[in-house]
């Protein structure tokens, strides 16, 4: 049997049953509906031969050739299937629902399953995605001067009831020149879009979201044009925690890194940095000076704090004088609702 569903369905869905993914491994890596495991109808390689047959002769060419591809797989497509659906019950989609989910489709109703065809494909879903940023949301942007503890917040303000997301816990990065260190490699932006856009699902709409001050950019990732444009026009709570707390805390993560990573870093911003000031950093980081490093680089990373913030429209200051995450969000609590943040 097969269904035709709609993209709210197949999400509602997707929580109780197995999500195959029927496009080529390439695609799948790329970005993904967040519960699909990858159920490729065709390999890479034959993905672009079946594409180039298309391009070349036409629709019907490349359906033979489909065929001929398909066929001598499809025992084992069912062996697997029934392994990942005992239940014989599944969803499943392509690019846009079109020859490949539909052959699977086919087989799979064939072999006695239930199949759950997802209208319109993985493209359905990438629009859905996009729709959730465009929404109207009450945020609060948390900001401040590198090492300020931001990041180290939001699970606090998480615990004390309010509505948060770590976007930089989502692109794996903390969004400097030092935020790959220690962090697991960086999603693709799709895939960026698909992981932010399922946790503002999740949201209540009724209750402000706090979010971490980011550049457009964090690493590798770019973040949605429209969401961040609507992050620039939010209220904007400026922590500003004393110099020397800031260095003391950065200087303590970095000391246990591998120094050829810290130079690497350094040396990426040499240009903003200038020489002197690079070799200055290099030297400190040869005789495990961490703290010297990092007030060097934090000159760079607090003149380009200034520029970001001054393009926004709602920034209220609140001095700090803790480094500690717990009792700064009971602090930033008390603050945002005293000027009616939220």
């Amino acid at each position: 049997m097969i269904n035709p569903v709609t993209i709210e369905e197949f999400l509602q869905k997707a929580e109780k049953l197995p999500v195959l993914d029927a496009r080529a491994p390439k695609e799948y890596e790329a970005g993904h509906i967040l519960q699909a495991q990858s159920f490729p109808i065709f390999t890479d390689d034959e993905r672009a031969i079946v594409g180039t047959s298309y391009k070349q002769q036409g629709h019907d060419p490349a359906v033979l050739l489909g065929l001929d591809l398909f066929g001598p797989k499809m025992s084992q497509i069912v062996k697997e299937a029934t392994k990942i659906a005992s239940d014989k019950e599944v969803l499943l989609h392509c690019w846009r629902g079109g020859m490949r989910s539909g052959a699977m489709a086919w087989l799979l109703s064939f072999a006695g399953f239930k199949v759950h065809l997802l209208q319109g494909g993985y493209k359905a879903y990438r629009h859905f995605i996009q729709e959730q940023f465009a929404k109207p949301r009450s945020i609060v942007i948390l900001s401040g001067f590198t090492g300020s503890g931001k990041t180290d917040i939001l699970p606090y303000l998480q615990q004390f009831g309010q509505q948060t997301i770590d976007l930089e816990g989502l692109a794996n990065h903390k969004g400097s020149s030092f935020g790959s260190i220690g962090m697991p490699d960086q999603p693709t932006t799709e895939h960026f879009e698909n992981l932010l856009g399922s946790e503002l699902m999740k949201l209540n709409p009724q209750k402000p979201l706090w979010l971490e001050d980011e550049s457009i950019t964090i690493g590798r990732i770019t973040l949605p044009h429209t969401f961040y444009t609507s992050m620039q026009e939010q209220p904007t709570i400026v922590i500003d925690v004393p110099k020397h707390m800031r260095v003391q805390k950065l200087a303590h993560e970095y000391c246990r890194t591998d120094k050829a990573i810290l130079e690497a870093a350094i040396l990426r911003i040499k240009k903003r940095l200038g020489g002197l000031a690079t070799q200055e950093a290099l030297d400190a980081i040869a005789i495990g000076d961490m703290g010297k490093m990092v007030e060097i680089a934090l000159t760079y990373y607090d003149k380009a704090y200034h520029y970001q913030l001054n393009p926004k429209k709602q920034v209220h200051m609140l001095p700090l004088q803790s480094i500690d995450p717990d009792q700064n969000a009971q602090h930033i609590l008390t603050f945002a609702k005293t000027n009616n943040l939220i």
